[in-house]
């Protein structure tokens, strides 16, 4: 059985707090978008100085960065990949995620030092694509979400034997061939494929027969419409040791569009179960501290109606409270503040490698010492009473009455 230890685990991020904080809660490495070509909204683009304080941030702690570079080039973007993969390389990343072919041949002919890994677009589903991108250069391959277990097994036994495996664990899946999408583009004149998605999977619809206008039909009996194209999240947290034997290296978690309460639920509970350090039935509950849809195991035992749509409940059974903004001191800690909470609730900090811990806030005061008997105000520093062993940084969180 392969060592969990040494798998890496990758985590998102779309800005510095969220960097911050995979790093806090135990990734061995972050991926982010920068300002070309990242196939995401541009809300989560880092400049190529965040990208240098993000890089000194990570580096300083023995992790690694990856920068995505996976938009479908145009011909006027190929020539400009060269120079830019050099910046990159002065900054100090550790590799790039790339999807299109003329990427990846222009950017190993300008810039042969970069290390290339090739995205889940390109669609990399058998042994033989695995070793054409290697011989093209690149390191390590993000398998397509399509695969099953048993395949990524066979893949691996003929790939080439330096060429490493990465493969989602967890997050949002695509109902699309491995997020290649055109929904968005065709409804709402925006893209997925040049990272201006709007997430029309996750839209409402209804069925309207052609001889009846006006009279709609829904194909899933909820109130909340039908969710024919939205599909449940992956969540691999029960088998990540089939997922190492079968040749996975890397565990790698979606969302760079997350917040960093989502972030820091996400790879503390992956980093506990790698690490063995809390029982299963306690990493689980973790996960559902987080909102989703429900949890589903993708196509990894070969099963299609595993991804099936789900049916509108996105689960929000926990409210993100805020963080400690600095350590405890005299029973009481500064809290920036982030959703609403009050005295009498029962609230949980999460420290990493430890499942939620509860306490009773008996204490809240705004900044200049005076009482209040609610925090409402988003953004807001106020000192609540915490357990001595309450850390900076932790993740405050209550139940969502």
């Amino acid at each position: 059985m392969a060592d969990l230890k040494k798998v890496e685990l990758l985590a998102p991020a779309g800005d510095l707090e969220g960097i911050r904080t995979a790093v806090k809660y135990g990734a061995d490495a972050i991926y982010c978008g920068g300002p070309f070509m990242q196939l995401r909204a541009g809300k989560v683009a880092f400049s190529e100085e965040a990208l240098k304080e993000a890089a000194d941030h990570i580096h300083a702690h023995g992790k690694k960065l990856y920068v995505t570079v996976n938009c479908f080039a145009n011909n006027d973007e190929i020539p400009l990949l060269g120079d830019y993969a050099k910046r990159l390389q002065e900054i100090g990343i550790d590799a790039i995620i790339v999807s299109d072919l003329g990427a990846i041949a222009e950017i190993k002919e300008k810039c042969p030092e970069m290390e290339i890994h090739v995205s889940t677009q390109a669609n990399c589903m058998n042994y033989k694509a695995a070793e054409v991108y290697y011989n093209m250069g690149a390191s390590r391959v993000v398998l397509a979400r399509e695969l099953s277990i048993e395949k990524i097994a066979h893949l691996r036994a003929k790939a080439p034997k330096d060429l490493q495996l990465e493969a989602f664990v967890h997050g949002s899946m695509c109902m699309s061939y491995s997020g290649r999408c055109l929904l968005s583009a065709y409804l709402a004149g925006k893209s997925g494929n040049r990272g201006e998605c709007k997430q029309s999977c996750r839209w409402n619809y209804y069925l309207m027969e052609e001889k009846r206008p006006g009279e709609y039909f829904q194909l899933i009996e909820d109130e909340k419409g039908s969710g024919i194209l939205s599909s449940k999240d992956l969540c691999a947290i029960d088998f990540l040791d089939e997922l190492a034997d079968a040749g996975v290296v890397s565990f790698k978690i979606e969302g760079r569009m997350r917040t960093p309460y989502s972030i820091g639920t996400a790879v503390n509970a992956y980093r506990m179960r790698m690490d063995g350090s809390a029982p299963l039935q306690q990493i689980r509950r973790e996960l559902d501290t987080s909102s989703h849809r429900p949890f589903c195991s993708g196509f990894y035992y070969g099963d299609p109606n595993a991804v099936q749509p789900d049916t509108g409940d996105y689960i929000r059974d926990w409210l993100y409270i805020g963080n400690a903004a600095g350590p405890v001191e005299n029973g009481r800690v500064r809290v920036l503040t982030r959703n609403h909470f009050q005295v009498g609730d029962v609230v949980e900090y999460v420290t990493p490698g430890h499942p939620g811990r509860p306490f009773t806030v008996t204490s809240i005061q705004a900044e200049d010492g005076t009482p209040m008997d609610r925090s409402k105000t988003p953004m807001q520093l106020v000192t609540i009473n915490a357990p001595d062993d309450l850390q900076e940084g932790d993740i405050l969180r209550r139940p969502n009455d």
